[in-house]
């Protein structure tokens, strides 16, 4: 180990090479919770690609495993240290190289924060609609490692469909450039889309070429409280089958609710048993759109509709769907006091005709484990965030809490779902990307991976 410390010092500079313990247990994990992490060498901070490459050649001579990592903010335990690793921390690679507005592309280092990005385009007439819950502080890397999702990608998509170029260090040391910089390329196989959500198990990501859309129009916004989360579910399969494209559709049950009035009063309707947050953004078709959403609501049982009056109003429940997170962290401590609380966070999606049977299915598992879920998520595209609170001092409540994961899952998958919708695989959720995607793709997996890293360099222990 001080032979590998001294190669990287020598490479880096011994600000970029980091060794204090505290520093290091602050880097083990991300923030999922309950996923295992091991204790990590040392954390290297490059600046450039050719600093990204001598670490990789450095940790490959000493056998060293290279986890990566962006802000920390992923939650499957994919960016979660293994014993002895060197973490790569992207974090100083954050330029923005280039905002080209005639081909409406931006060219960005990993550590580029989203927000950021959404800053500096946006002087351009321009727009990066991906915007996780965590935008604010997740990096384009790490977005682009996990396949971020977000609140507009009911309409928007998801990252992959805007990360159309890529370079990319190989395990081997080697310098790949994927993708293209036109609006149109067919050439070869679709590599970028390879390392899209591969979560730093093929690579690491050290630039990124993003595409841009112009800046959408302001958007008008409704609210719908339901008295059950089943009618609100009902409500959405109405919305996609009237044809209808919202800008956002989120849900947020009553246990959410109920959390983000106690983290941040802003007067939710906590007796509800579910609310709606919906926009339009189609211009002048808005408020028509708007108002055949508040149709739809209100003949599936909606026990109040009404639209936010201005645009301060309709950024303050947007702010309240962003707190969901954190409301429920602290709804965990005080459910289980002394540091105790503890959340698994689910990320099951389904087709959007399923999305009522899922939402009774989680009630049903919450009262079959005895033990508190609230979901919250992003309804229009069918993709939940059941939050699990457990106490991590009860082997009994983590056992439960573990247990009904598990029925989850199984329930997602038996509506049609996927394991994951956003957050990744991680360490989380492996055994059921494994069931989700079976042996012949495990089998094809694994051959890409072998092929990429052949001795297992990279993320070692994560995705499969």
């Amino acid at each position: 180990m001080p032979d590998l410390l001294d190669d990287l010092r020598a490479v880096l500079g011994d600000a970029a090479v980091l060794t204090d313990p505290d520093l290091l247990r602050g880097h083990q994990r991300d923030e999922a919770d309950l996923c295992a992490a091991g204790m990590p060498a040392v954390v290297v901070r490059p600046r450039d690609t050719a600093e990204v490459v001598a670490v990789l050649r450095a940790a490959a001579t000493h056998g060293a495993p290279v986890v990566p990592q962006g802000a920390r903010t992923g939650l499957a335990g994919a960016a979660n240290a293994v014993d002895g690793a060197v973490l790569l921390s992207t974090v100083a690679m954050d330029e923005i190289l280039e905002v080209d507005p005639v081909n409406r592309i931006a060219v960005v280092q990993p550590g580029v924060v989203n927000a950021a990005l959404a800053a500096e385009v946006a002087k351009h007439g321009l727009r990066y609609p991906p915007d996780p819950g965590s935008w604010e502080s997740s990096t384009i890397g790490g977005n682009v490692a996990t396949n971020a999702g977000g609140m507009c990608c009911v309409k928007y998509g998801v990252t992959t469909e805007y990360v159309i170029g890529l370079e990319v260090v190989l395990a081997s040391g080697e310098v790949l450039r994927t993708g293209r910089r036109t609006a149109k390329g067919v050439a070869g196989y679709d590599l970028t889309r390879l390392f899209v959500g591969s979560e730093g198990t093929l690579g690491v990501i050290t630039e990124v070429t993003v595409s841009l859309r112009p800046a959408a129009e302001e958007s008008l916004t409704l609210v719908a409280v339901f008295p059950s989360t089943t009618a609100a579910g009902q409500a959405v399969a109405g919305i996609s089958a009237q044809g209808l494209s919202p800008s956002l559709l989120e849900l947020l049950d009553r246990t959410h609710l109920g959390a983000i009035e106690a983290y941040r009063p802003m007067g939710l309707r906590t007796d509800a048993g579910a609310l709606l947050l919906a926009a339009a953004d189609t211009g002048p078709r808005a408020a028509a759109d708007l108002a055949r959403l508040a149709e739809v609501c209100a003949a599936s049982g909606a026990d109040e509709v009404f639209a936010a009056t201005d645009a301060e109003e309709a950024a303050a429940l947007l702010q309240a769907r962003r707190l969901a997170h954190p409301a429920m962290e602290r709804f965990a401590a005080e459910t289980y006091p002394g540091g105790n609380g503890g959340l698994i966070i689910d990320d099951v999606a389904v087709p959007r005709n399923a999305l009522a049977a899922l939402l009774d299915g989680v009630a049903r598992i919450a009262d079959e484990y005895d033990i508190p879920i609230g979901v919250v998520g992003h309804a229009g595209d069918g993709n939940m965030h059941p939050n699990i609170v457990v106490d991590r001092a009860d082997l009994a409540s983590l056992e439960r809490g573990r247990s009904a994961f598990d029925a989850i899952m199984e329930l997602g998958l038996s509506l049609g779902g996927t394991c994951t919708g956003e957050h990744g695989v991680g360490l989380l959720k492996r055994d059921w990307l494994a069931r989700e995607i079976g042996p012949v793709g495990v089998r094809v997996h694994r051959a890409i991976k072998d092929a990429l890293d052949p001795t297992g360099l990279l993320n070692p222990g994560k995705v499969l």
